[in-house]
């Protein structure tokens, strides 16, 4: 076999500083190339031996984008068969999501400027129908399989959130929302268990999306944490025996509404003594006393704390262990931001399915990344939940369909 070691004293003597790590990445994977095609061929470049496959037929070039800068590659051809190196195979699901989107809109005749440019400069100008049916085909398949897999074991957590995404429909641009579901199991771990898109606002809708969680398995839920959407908690109440904890953080802003921008630090921080209680029985006593104190100045406000006290506070009644993750849906903050980025590069989606398949794409991506790092949550804490220690005017005690 031929010689592969690069000396790297002759790198140095023909870059200069700038230039050297990517010349030696270059020269690396140039190296890797050669070693792979040996090994296809069975013998070493001018070598004979029994057991050649087949024969070089030259190279092909193709550029790497990467950190370094763009590298320089020459991959080598076979006169049989074909060879490709694993560092270049098609990109990430999420990023072929992207791809397959950007092309699905180009082609649709519903392109712009931002949308044509950024095809051109990804090299995909005059790509075919075909081609981009069988890329689309191919993750719609792995994002389905993901999003319906069936739920084991119990999950005593839920979070709801929606982003809201520009599609064209029926001729007309609407804004629809991309609902996404993360759930705890009992193993502490955290996971994307769905994503529907449609109206936030209506409680079928709501309605169908829990129940479809529902029949794949998710059971045992204690707590489902979302902000104030409409039909949302009717939808809750319809589907799980649950509490629901309205998200504090989106509260707050609609408290401070009622309260001249000049007092929202003194007003924020009165109301937050009750966050800070160690149990649910001091927490309640503490809101009311705050209530009252600012009852007379913002009689709005003052009303609004007495009638979402149960909302707000619910996650008290939950282990002390795992109250700063339930109280808002800032978990899923940065969930949102990378959807967002994603989707704010195609700007108006051609259809729903092409929703589904980028959003799709970018939650498995990030589902797995989860998997692989710690609990989220102390799995010793979940023995202290105890629906008999939750106060019934919390609950949300309708008979579950």
């Amino acid at each position: 076999m031929t010689d592969t070691n690069m000396p790297l004293i002759e790198l140095l003597q023909k870059h200069d500083e700038g230039d050297f790590l990517r010349a030696v990445t270059e020269a690396v994977l140039q190296t890797l190339m050669e070693h792979d095609v040996e090994g296809l061929i069975g013998a070493g470049r001018y070598e004979r031996g029994d057991g050649r496959q087949t024969y070089r037929n030259g190279y092909r070039d193709r550029e790497l984008k990467t950190r370094l800068g763009a590298l320089n590659l020459r991959v080598p051809k076979l006169r049989q068969g074909t060879y490709f190196p694993g560092f270049l195979e098609p990109r990430r699901t999420s990023e072929k999501a992207l791809v397959a989107v950007i092309q699905e809109a180009w082609i649709g005749g519903v392109s712009t400027r931002k949308v044509d440019d950024l095809v051109q400069a990804m090299g995909l100008s005059g790509i075919s129908k075909s081609t981009v049916s069988k890329l689309c085909k191919d993750i719609d398949e792995r994002v389905h399989d993901f999003l319906e897999r069936p739920l084991a074991g119990d999950w005593p957590y839920l979070w709801l959130d929606a982003t809201y995404l520009k599609v064209r429909q029926g001729g007309r641009i609407i804004s629809v929302a991309a609902i996404i579901a993360v759930a705890v199991n009992t193993d502490g771990r955290r996971e994307i268990i769905g994503l529907r898109i449609g109206p936030s606002e209506a409680e079928t809708f709501w309605t169908d999306f829990l129940r479809s969680l529902k029949s794949r398995g998710l059971a045992g839920v204690k707590l489902v944490i979302s902000d104030a959407h409409t039909g949302l908690k009717a939808a809750i109440a319809r589907v799980f025996e649950a509490t629901w904890q309205r998200c504090r953080v989106h509260w707050m802003r609609n408290a401070l509404a009622h309260v001249p921008k000049g007092q929202h630090t003194v007003v924020a921080a009165a109301i937050r003594q009750a966050f800070t209680q160690p149990d649910q029985k001091s927490a309640i006593e503490v809101w009311r006393h705050v209530a009252d104190q600012l009852r007379p100045r913002w009689p709005k406000l003052g009303a609004l704390m007495d009638e979402s006290e149960a909302d707000v506070l619910a996650y008290m009644a939950f282990p002390a262990q795992h109250r700063t993750k339930l109280h808002s849906t800032n978990p899923l903050e940065r969930l949102n931001k990378e959807v967002k980025r994603r989707a704010d590069v195609v700007g108006i989606f051609p259809n729903e399915e092409s929703i589904i398949r980028l959003i799709g794409a970018v939650l498995f991506e990030q589902n797995d990344d989860w998997q692989s790092q710690h609990r989220y949550m102390q799995v010793e804490a979940f023995a202290l939940i105890d629906a008999a220690q939750i106060d019934p005017l919390l609950s949300l005690s309708t008979q579950a369909a």
